[in-house]
C-alpha cells in the first residue's frame, strides 16, 4: 500500500503554518511601472531574491506538500527557484488566476514616478493602496490588454477584468482560499503560496480582519516569506516576516 506523505486526517489540536511569498523583482518593478496582469519576467535581482528565500526556508527546515501560485510568470518562477533551493521541486503546484495581481486597468504600463509628478504623491498612493479605488478600464486596443491570452481562454469573459479595486481582488482571493487552500489544510497538507503584493494584501485583509483604512499602510516586501500560524479552527493567530 502506498503511504501518503501528508496527514490524511486533520488534527484539530495541531497548529498549522502557511508560507506566503510575493514574487521577486520583475522587469516592470525595476522600471517602476504599474504591472498588474502584465506577465513581466523576473530580473536577475528577482532570481537572486527568490534563491535567498529558498535558502532561508531550507535553513529553517521548512517542508511542503503542495504549492499554490498565480498564472503569472514572475510568481511561477519565484516558486520554481524557491522549491529548487529546498530540493522540493517534486511537490504538486496548483496555478490559478485568482491569485493574480490586482488589475491596474488603464494605469498598466505607466511609470509611478511620472504619475506622482503629474498627479501628486497622495493621489498615486490612493491608486495603489486604497481598498475601494478602481482605475479606469484598460482599452481592448491596448498592447497591455490580456483578455485574449490563452491562459484565460477557459474563463467566462466576464471574469477577466479590465480593471480592479483591491475590494474586487479580495473577492476572488477569498474564494480561492475558502475552496482550494482550506481543503488542503484540512487534509493536513503543508502549504506554500507564491503570489503578488495586492493579492497577498487582500488575503491578509480577509484572514486577519484588517480594516480598509489599515490595509493602506501594509506593504508586502518582495520574496520575503510570510509565516501565518493557524489555530485549530484554521484561523490566523500570528503573522511573521521571515528574514
Amino acid at each position: 500500500m502506498i503511504q501518503n506523505t501528508v496527514n490524511s486526517v486533520y488534527n484539530p489540536e495541531q497548529n498549522h503554518n502557511v508560507i506566503i511569498m510575493r514574487h521577486g523583482q520583475s522587469v516592470w518593478n525595476e522600471s517602476n511601472l504599474f504591472t498588474g496582469w502584465e506577465d513581466a519576467d523576473l530580473t536577475e535581482t528577482g532570481r537572486r531574491e527568490a534563491k535567498k528565500a529558498g535558502q532561508l526556508l531550507k535553513k529553517l527546515g521548512m517542508q511542503f506538500d503542495i504549492a499554490h501560485c498565480s498564472v503569472l510568470r514572475r510568481a511561477i518562477k519565484t516558486l520554481w527557484i524557491t522549491l529548487e533551493e529546498l530540493d522540493q521541486e517534486w511537490i504538486p503546484v496548483q496555478k490559478n488566476w485568482r491569485l493574480n495581481e490586482r488589475h491596474y486597468g488603464h494605469l498598466t504600463g505607466l511609470n509611478k514616478n511620472d504619475m506622482e509628478r503629474t498627479h501628486g504623491v497622495l493621489t498615486v498612493k490612493k491608486w495603489r493602496k486604497s481598498f475601494a479605488y478602481k482605475p479606469d478600464p484598460i482599452a481592448e486596443s491596448s498592447s497591455n490588454w490580456n483578455g485574449l491570452d490563452d491562459r484565460y481562454a477557459h474563463l467566462d469573459e466576464r471574469l477577466v477584468p479590465k480593471s480592479e479595486s483591491l475590494e474586487e481582488t479580495l473577492v476572488r482571493v477569498k474564494q480561492y482560499w475558502d475552496v482550494e487552500i482550506l481543503r488542503d489544510l484540512k487534509l493536513g497538507k503543508r502549504v506554500i503560496i507564491s503570489a503578488h503584493g495586492n493579492s497577498i494584501r487582500a488575503l491578509l485583509m480577509y484572514l486577519e480582519k484588517i480594516s480598509a483604512h489599515e490595509i493602506e499602510e501594509i506593504n508586502i516586501p518582495r520574496a520575503t516569506p510570510i509565516k501565518l500560524e493557524l489555530n485549530e479552527a484554521l484561523k490566523v493567530v500570528s503573522r511573521s516576516f521571515l528574514t
